[in-house]
């Protein structure tokens, strides 16, 4: 009677581990990431554009949690504008909506907020999302706010077909 019963246990004890295993395996391959190849033709594509219209960028790309994923630099852009675009870029990715929310209206809506750390409060970076899911973002500098944000919106219009 025990060898049945220990039997009985072991093929319930592997039941639920397989259970929790194969659970675990399933949330582990349903999350959404955004990959190089993904950040990289984006930030082609705004280049791209970029030199189209005679604007010298820096563009950054960032992953959901706001490292660095892809980084493109006009040798042209301005030096400065390299920590501008990947600003940029951490506050679409941290709140989930365009750098350019954070204008003046915010900052009287919420008077201090523009003392974040890394806080843009003007337009240039974007949220990369799939559906409802946000990827990460994109932040683009070297030209005026608008058509940094302008660009910006080129690289993920060339994407937006791997987006879905």
């Amino acid at each position: 009677m025990r060898i049945i019963n220990a039997g009985l246990a072991a093929r319930v004890a592997g039941a639920f581990l397989a259970l929790g295993l194969s659970g675990a395996a399933n949330a582990l391959d349903t999350k959404l990431t955004l990959s190089l190849d993904v950040a990289e033709k984006m930030a082609v594509a705004c280049d791209h554009y970029a030199a189209s219209k005679g604007w010298k960028m820096n563009i950054a790309v960032l992953d959901e949690g706001g490292g660095l994923l892809y980084f493109r630099r006009n040798p042209a852009a301005f030096r400065g504008s390299v920590d501008i675009s990947i600003n940029k870029a951490w506050t679409a990715t941290q709140f989930g909506f365009p750098s350019r929310f954070f204008g003046s209206a915010i900052i009287k809506m919420a008077p201090g907020i523009e003392l974040t750390p890394r806080l843009i409060v003007f337009p240039g970076g974007l949220p990369i999302k799939a559906g409802d899911t946000l990827l990460g973002g994109i932040g683009v500098s070297g030209a005026s706010g608008d058509q940094d944000e302008e660009c910006a919106q080129a690289g993920l219009d060339a994407v937006k077909d791997l987006l879905k």
